[in-house]
């Protein structure tokens, strides 16, 4: 299998960046795929609210009640038009790909998979489409949704981001060792954004350098949503300084909150890149006043209702291009990734940009291992609800040090799939109230290579119902890369 480096010339800029490792776009780093921004904040004037003095700005409103979701028009809102920007491309001297990819071995997936596969789930790729003609997905992949340009329904991928998304989610493995988070999951392409196309601008609608907005992404939802899709990854972000509360920003919430309490959907979201590392965030939110951030990362910020992602690298520590928030639920690995060849048969680990080769990097590419291992706790506990999944997933997370479990730099820890998929929490069984907690010691066998001190957490209520698995200690652990031979 070979390495897809792929050859693209421009970088995206601006408004829903693509959270994806290298290209300027996407709140990625500087090192990832090339995908574009989905869209640009709304000019749409916002809805009243509150005055911002009466809520923390890392906050959104409350969404009314009675609030309906945005219709799906299932089209895209404006005419866009091709740019001279090229496609992705192999490149034809790649090396072959037959190592492990460390954040694999990190989250144990191989023994994960002994619990479930994401057989008979449907993981939503909102992004820039899928092509289906890799075969690590096994006809897996179905046309959702086209909010772009042509009829191709999703499975349309100039930008390849989108394909390496569906493939750290969902990929299967053949030949090598890699394979994606949930090997036999469905997966629902829904083409949202391209940097590939822009709008010129009209008389009733501004210029836009990508395609793609909030408000489309907000009838995206709406469609996977519909669709069944029991999870929806969005690595996709639209960040910026705080401000007012759009009309736009508003469908959006109402979509979302659509999707996981009426349809029963779990979203994860990338939790945004900082804008040295291509076109994110402006400011880390250094400070600690959770109530005075310095950057919004949107949808990340409606934590009530999203799992939103940061990114870790080998050592275990947060990136350094992650965003930090009171919003971030949860962490996955972002660095190094491995996926699927956006444009040929084999695999990828790095992309040709503006800078020259990088690997591919980018909490974009966190979210859908998040993504693939809520298809496997789907799958093994199918009468849990949306919320009850995310629960599960934050309880059972390597969580790090302090007395609440959580910080605003990777949320309730790192994902634990093993865990998530074997613990038996108190919180969701009926009749369950609160009692003193209890240590225990978890049986999960940490993956070859690494050398994890005994696990202990305690099970204790937390608020009216829920049950978190607090961690007594970080894991910090340096993996040694196996490499494969070149061709």
């Amino acid at each position: 299998m070979r390495t897809g480096i792929r050859r693209t010339t421009a970088a995206a800029t601006a408004g829903l960046l693509l959270l994806t490792g290298t290209l300027p776009q996407a709140a990625a780093q500087p090192s990832s795929p090339s995908a574009p921004p989905p869209s640009t904040a709304s000019s749409e004037p916002a809805p009243p609210s509150a005055p911002a003095s009466a809520r923390p700005n890392s906050v959104p409103p409350d969404l009314p009640e009675g609030t309906q979701p945005p219709a799906d028009e299932g089209k895209p809102d404006v005419v866009y038009k091709r740019t001279d920007k090229g496609c992705v491309e192999s490149d034809t001297k790649s090396e072959l790909i037959e190592y492990m990819p460390w954040g694999q071995v990190y989250l144990n997936l191989d023994q994960a998979h002994k619990f479930a596969t994401g057989k008979g789930v449907r993981i939503a790729i909102i992004d820039t489409g899928v092509d289906p003609r890799n075969p690590r997905f096994t006809g897996r992949v179905q046309g959702a949704g086209e909010y772009v340009f042509g009829n191709d329904n999703g499975t349309d991928d100039c930008d390849g981001h989108g394909t390496e998304v569906a493939g750290v989610a969902a990929a299967a493995k053949t030949e090598g060792d890699f394979v994606g988070a949930a090997p036999e999951a469905t997966i629902l392409a829904i083409r949202q954004t391209s940097d590939r196309y822009e709008f010129p601008g009209d008389a009733n609608n501004e210029k836009r350098a990508t395609a793609g907005k909030v408000a489309t992404l907000a009838q995206a939802i709406v469609r996977a949503a519909n669709a069944n899709a029991e999870v929806i990854n969005i690595s996709l972000t639209n960040c910026g300084t705080p401000k007012g509360f759009s009309a736009d920003d508003r469908k959006l919430q109402a979509a979302i909150r659509y999707a996981v309490d009426v349809k029963d959907s779990v979203i994860v979201t990338a939790a945004g890149n900082l804008n040295g590392q291509g076109a994110g965030c402006p400011v880390q939110n250094h400070n600690l006043d959770i109530n005075n951030v310095n950057s919004i990362s949107s949808p990340a910020w409606f934590a009530d209702d999203v799992l939103s992602v940061a990114s870790i690298g080998r050592d275990g520590e947060v990136s350094d291009f992650s965003v930090w928030g009171p919003w971030v639920s949860i962490a996955a690995p972002g660095e190094e990734i491995i996926s699927v060849d956006p444009k040929g048969t084999g695999l990828t680990n790095a992309n040709v940009t503006a800078n020259g080769v990088q690997d591919i990097k980018g909490t974009s590419f966190a979210a859908p291992y998040v993504s693939g291992i809520t298809a496997l706790v789907r799958q093994r506990f199918p009468d849990l609800t949306a919320r009850q999944v995310m629960d599960r997933l934050k309880a059972t997370a390597l969580h790090p040090g302090g007395v609440s479990g959580k910080d605003h730099k990777i949320g309730y820890g790192m994902v634990n799939p093993v865990a998530a998929l074997t613990a038996v929490l108190p919180a969701e069984s009926a009749g369950f109230q609160k009692a003193q907690p209890k240590e225990i010691a978890t049986s999960v066998t940490p993956p070859p290579g690494l050398d994890w001190p005994p696990i202990i957490v305690a099970l204790s209520g937390i608020g009216t119902g829920g049950a978190l698995l607090a961690l007594t200690m970080i894991v910090r652990n340096a993996l040694n890369r196996r490499r494969g031979s070149t061709a």
